[in-house]
């Protein structure tokens, strides 16, 4: 039901709730399979005999190109069509990638894996944070979307605890199979409960507008220069969390001496409770200090990407294992405080039938440019540097890629302006 006919305002409020928290466990499975690569590493590395520069592009830089380039014209349909079953087929195909994941045999036929997981994946953000949008009105949409955005801590939550433990005791193959299985329920359950919302039913605006062509789309959003600022801001965010991200284990591992087992059940607490409450603060804090001045959309996520940056250089450089959990734990408090509030700000700017393109060129850049080259960068200096450093090496990759943060705050902060100047035109405008 696609408007939601005779719905009363306590149905409605039910409903949103419900799509919410369905389409929230959706992102958790998407992260479980998308982040269980990164806790199997080593055991993949030693059994394939893999380099560090080999697991960046296996981690990164493929899985990027693939998420990248699907993700654009996925999204464009999810502006024309259906959003509900593109996401629940997208969740069915991904989780099928995931099984044959374990299933491979030699380095390309993981990567070729790899590269149909991400081409399922590019079908669930897009959509879903369009009809999160149709839902929730732009005062409640960066905590809704940031109450989505938990889902990636939860997935990596349970990818780190299920892939340690089972690697451990089974093997890193099983791991992938075991994590695949539950997707294909949650593909059933999203299908046939879930309603997909009237475009503009939460702005009050008709269904009846079409989406511009898809050039005439692209140019309409890039010379908004709010949107171009985000962009930068969430690309380099990405770059770093990402870049970071993918090796913390390894680094854990090699240079804190720590097994696959012990990684998984220490960092799950940390990425699933510390992630979860980053990112949902990071929204509730957008929309409750937005509603005086828009700015804070984007200074919010200006913080958090300024002050995790201390935090990473010292768990990078610290030998006290004790303290490097302690650190990991406060910079994952911030590191996720762009998502929802960005989100937010880039649906505040575009009509209802071009959100989900919106997402998906938000998605394109920070894929491309964070996950793409962040595990790479790190792995190949790993690599570069291992005859000088030794295992050290990997430590300077690490640092060498932290770096980025500051420059990912100042783009926020001078989007900031642009974006109230944009918020306003609107207001001027009586759009909501």
């Amino acid at each position: 039901m696609s408007s939601l006919p005779g719905a009363g305002d306590a149905e409605l409020t039910q409903t949103r709730y419900y799509v919410l928290g369905i389409l929230t466990l959706v992102y958790a499975f998407n992260f479980v399979d998308r982040q269980i690569l990164v806790i199997l590493q080593e055991s993949i590395k030693v059994d394939l005999g893999l380099s560090d520069t080999q697991l960046g592009l296996l981690s990164g830089t493929w899985f990027a190109a693939i998420y990248a380039i699907a993700g654009i014209p996925i999204a464009r349909l999810a502006d024309h069509r259906n959003r509900r079953n593109i996401i629940a087929l997208s969740l069915a195909f991904w989780s099928a990638m995931t099984a044959l994941s374990g299933m491979a045999q030699n380095y390309f036929q993981l990567i070729a894996a790899r590269m149909g997981l991400a081409a399922g994946q590019a079908g669930c953000s897009p959509p879903a944070h369009s009809m999160i949008s149709d839902y929730f009105p732009f005062s409640q949409r960066a905590t809704a979307l940031s109450v989505y955005s938990i889902g990636i801590f939860i997935g990596i939550m349970l990818a780190f605890l299920a892939g340690g433990w089972i690697n451990e005791f089974f093997g890193w193959r099983t791991a992938f199979v075991v994590v695949a299985l539950p997707g294909f329920v949650m593909a059933l359950i999203l299908r046939f409960t879930v309603r997909e919302p009237r475009r503009g039913l939460s702005d009050g605006l008709s269904d009846d507008e079409a989406p511009p062509p898809f050039r005439a789309s692209v140019k309409l959003l890039w010379k908004n220069p709010a949107f171009r600022y985000i962009m930068l801001g969430c690309s380099f965010c990405a770059f770093v969390n990402t870049g970071t991200g993918y090796w913390v284990p390894p680094y854990l591992e090699r240079l804190h001496g720590m097994s696959s087992g012990q990684i998984g059940t220490v960092l799950a607490p940390i990425a699933g409770i510390g992630g979860a409450a980053s990112v949902f603060l990071a929204g509730f804090l957008s929309d409750r200090l937005g509603k005086g001045d828009p700015r804070w959309y984007l200074w919010i996520p200006a913080i958090g990407a300024l002050f995790s940056t201390p935090l990473k250089v010292f768990y990078f450089s610290s030998s006290d294992t004790t303290l490097v959990l302690v650190a990991i734990a406060g910079a994952q408090l911030l590191d996720t405080f762009f998502l929802g509030p960005s989100i937010a700000a880039c649906h505040g700017l575009v009509s209802p039938r071009l959100r989900a393109l919106a997402s998906s060129l938000l998605f394109f850049a920070l894929t491309v440019i964070g996950v793409g080259f962040g595990p790479l960068l790190v792995g190949a200096i790993s690599d570069a540097g291992a005859a000088t450093w030794g295992a050290d090496s990997l430590r300077v990759g690490l640092l060498t890629v932290t770096m980025a943060g500051p420059l990912g705050a100042l783009a926020f902060v001078i989007g900031a302006k642009a974006f109230a100047r944009e918020m306003r035109k609107k207001e001027s405008a009586g759009v909501k």
